[in-house]
């Protein structure tokens, strides 16, 4: 598997390697379920992991900023934002 990212493909390949099912039947599971993650996020609801971590939308507020090429202050528009947090399992292990 490759370090720097985990595509759709790998995980698929994994799935197949442990589970077996053929590979365009783990590609089209991790489909739906990536479908299924980002439909609850636009509908602005939280998704919660066991043992992973919640990702939830959150409300930026306008905010001045400044162009740095230029110094000109600017409004940055208000938006929303998906913001993860990981489980307390997840952070210990990553601390260890």
């Amino acid at each position: 598997m490759n370090n720097d990212n985990l595509t759709r493909k790998e995980l698929a390949e994994v799935m197949n390697g442990q589970l077996g099912y053929p590979q365009n039947s783990c590609a089209a599971l991790v489909d739906a379920f990536l479908d299924r993650m980002k439909g609850s996020l636009l509908d602005a609801n939280s998704i919660k992991l066991v043992h992973f971590g919640t990702f939830t939308v959150r409300e930026k507020h306008p905010r001045r900023g400044r162009n740095p090429r230029t110094g000109e202050t600017i409004i940055i528009k208000p938006r929303q934002m998906v913001a993860f947090r990981p489980s307390k399992r997840l952070r210990e292990q990553i601390n260890e």
